[in-house]
């Protein structure tokens, strides 16, 4: 019985670690996550910004990247052409 009753304690020393670590750590996983997708997208936007008009580097090195791009260009227009608003650099 006693064994029990201290591996619930345990147990509960241990959910409260794990939630704790969640509470501490759930912010900074959120902006790593949207700064990730910034850089991603502003990668997209020097090697592919042509097809915006915005010519950056030669067209050489663009059609190099290209295979590994064109997975995100739809996405990566979609974000480009949205309208900004100030309530978006708060979030």
């Amino acid at each position: 019985m006693p064994g029990e009753k201290r591996a619930g304690l345990l147990g509960l020393l241990d959910n409260f670690k794990e939630i704790f670590y969640g509470m501490a750590s759930h912010d900074m996983t959120r902006h790593a996550i949207r700064t990730r997708a910034s850089m991603e997208h502003l990668f997209i936007l020097i090697t592919m910004g042509d097809l915006l008009g915005v010519p950056i580097l030669p067209p050489y090195y663009s059609l190099r990247l290209l295979p590994y791009v064109v997975p995100q260009i739809s996405t990566w227009k979609r974000r480009m052409l949205r309208e900004k608003d100030l309530t978006d650099a708060m979030a």
